[in-house]
């Protein structure tokens, strides 16, 4: 069995492989939090999953929270004795992703880009739905052209609530039309319909400047709620980034 473990600014997230994603376990991701209560959260979750603890057969990580990634570390060296492969800047640069700087380099957005290669074997574009909103994209080869960032939506809205004093935080959801006729439908519009707009504009933009027919694939905890966007992707997989972990994995071995 092969861990992924996923440390991003909002959410750890944990993949156990046997030929497939057999479990998920995800815990928010909270500097605050000591080791020991991780640990215990994992426990109740293997437990409850009935996963088999010696069946692990190697672990690979990736942090985009350098201050959480030693805390991570230490719950997994309860349950596992090998070493843990660290997604870091010199792996990067050994997996030859192009010419991009591999120590400025997110590892989530490396792993969604080798992820997305593997399963289309193509020129891709890889938008992610986290706490911020990337856009990543790979040539024929397999090789990083680029990236775009702007902040996710969740963090849109958070700052804005945050920054202003009498808008709330809202329910993430697609209005059913464009005009609010009170301020959590206008919130709603501006901000669930202005993204729509900016992923299609960017999408466009890529595809431009990449030529060729690339695919467009969606990933990330909210890309399921922009439907409206669906029909710009070839497939929408919150699983990528764990994939493209285990897929970095095979080709370092």
């Amino acid at each position: 069995m092969t861990i992924a473990i996923d440390i991003g600014n909002t959410d750890v997230v944990v993949g156990f492989y046997d030929q497939e994603w057999k479990h998920i376990f995800r815990v928010p991701s909270n500097l605050e939090m000591e080791a020991a209560e991780y640990e215990k959260r994992l426990r109740v979750f293997l437990l409850e999953a009935d996963v088999p603890v010696p069946t692990i057969r190697q672990v690979i990580l990736s942090s985009v929270v350098p201050d959480l990634t030693p805390v991570i570390l230490e719950v997994f060296d309860q349950f596992y004795e090998g070493d843990i492969t660290v997604v870091d800047g010199e792996l990067l640069k050994r997996l030859e992703l192009g010419s991009i700087n591999p120590y400025e380099l997110g590892s989530d957005l490396a792993a969604n880009a080798v992820g997305a290669f593997e399963r289309f074997q193509q020129s891709v574009i890889v938008v992610d739905f986290g706490t911020a909103l990337t856009f990543t994209s790979v040539n024929d080869k397999g090789q990083i052209l680029g990236v775009a960032i702007a902040p996710g939506v969740r963090t849109a809205m958070k700052s804005l609530s945050s920054n202003t004093a009498r808008l709330p935080e809202i329910p993430l959801e697609i209005p059913s039309k464009v005009l609010g006729n009170n301020t959590v439908e206008a919130l709603q519009s501006g901000i669930m319909q202005g993204y729509v707009g900016l992923v299609r504009h960017m999408v466009s933009q890529i595809k431009a400047e990449m030529g060729g027919s690339p695919q467009v694939i969606a990933t990330g905890g909210l890309s399921f709620i922009f439907k409206p966007l669906h029909d710009l992707f070839d497939a929408v997989d919150v699983n990528l980034t764990l994939d493209g972990l285990r897929t970095m994995f095979k080709r370092l071995r």
